[in-house]
């Protein structure tokens, strides 16, 4: 890296944001981090990553803001307790998944003279940590090769969504994707529940559907944390409820139905009640044994 590379504030630095503040430092950019549970921001320190007491410290004199939080209330509140530590034209990359609210926050990025590129990201725990989300952005043209090179320390592949930078484009495809997520997960949850409630072996079932077109890895990944009982997160189930329901507000918004999305809500809703909220999505298995 140069001089003139950018200087980087993370705020926000949980499943996905601790690794993406992890792989911009190992990558030579100056990365200070913020997060309200104070001992995962200060866990970053061994990578260079420097701990900030407050979102404002954090962004004091950084080129590109990144905000990875759980959604898009919180988001908005982090960059309001940031803003005195903003300057006038700061870029503000916005990776968490909000929904409809990315117009909020668009909003908001207009009245604080921030750039806003909406830039939600595909992909859960393993990852991030390897470099290989997908980033789906949209924004201003002219800031692409700024934030280019941070979305390459990060990600696989960026997709840039339409050409004229309209906002807001990026997040109702990640709506999209999080609609098929939620059917591959419950698909692979009540399968196997079946299996289990008709004395049917689960792994017989895996081991036809592998190799052949139902196959993928997302079917090899949430069968085998069933299957082996290891929920480690890598988004959890209270987090996938909260998508959730961001797709069926999205699709309320348009006049349309999402039976599957619906039900989808309500069987994470379930296992969350059930006290399966913090585990991996997969953990949605679980909704199929309780009424």
């Amino acid at each position: 890296m140069t001089t003139t590379d950018p200087i980087i504030a993370v705020l926000g630095t949980g499943i996905i944001g601790a690794p993406v503040a992890r792989n911009l430092s190992r990558s030579g950019f100056t990365v200070r981090a913020w997060n309200r549970s104070r001992h995962k921001v200060e866990a970053l320190a061994a990578d260079g990553v420097y701990a900030a007491a407050t979102p404002a410290e954090a962004v004091q004199g950084a080129d590109v803001v990144l905000t990875v939080l759980n959604d898009g209330a919180r988001v908005l509140q982090t960059i309001e307790a940031a803003a005195p530590g903003l300057a006038e034209g700061t870029i503000w990359l916005q990776l968490s998944t909000v929904g409809e609210v990315v117009d909020e926050l668009a909003e908001y990025a207009t009245k604080a003279g921030l750039v806003f590129v909406d830039a939600p990201v595909q992909g859960t725990r393993q990852p991030a940590e390897l470099g290989k989300l997908v980033v789906m952005a949209a924004g201003p043209t002219d800031v692409r090769p700024t934030v280019q090179p941070l979305f390459d320390a990060i990600g696989s592949r960026t997709v840039w969504i339409g050409e004229d930078g309209t906002t807001g484009k990026a997040s109702r495809l990640k709506l999209v994707l999080n609609t098929w997520v939620i059917a591959l997960t419950h698909g692979v949850g009540e399968a196997l529940a079946l299996a289990e409630q008709l004395d049917v072996d689960p792994q017989q079932f895996v081991d036809i559907v592998t190799g052949g077109p139902m196959d993928n890895g997302y079917f090899q990944g949430k069968s085998a944390a069933i299957l082996s009982g290891d929920y480690t997160t890598s988004f959890s189930v209270d987090n996938a409820a909260k998508d959730a329901r961001l797709v069926l507000d999205a699709a309320r918004r348009t006049g349309i139905r999402m039976d599957t999305v619906e039900a989808g809500h309500q069987r994470f809703a379930r296992a969350s009640a059930q006290g399966h909220g913090a585990k991996d999505m997969a953990a949605g298995y679980f909704a199929s044994f309780s009424s």
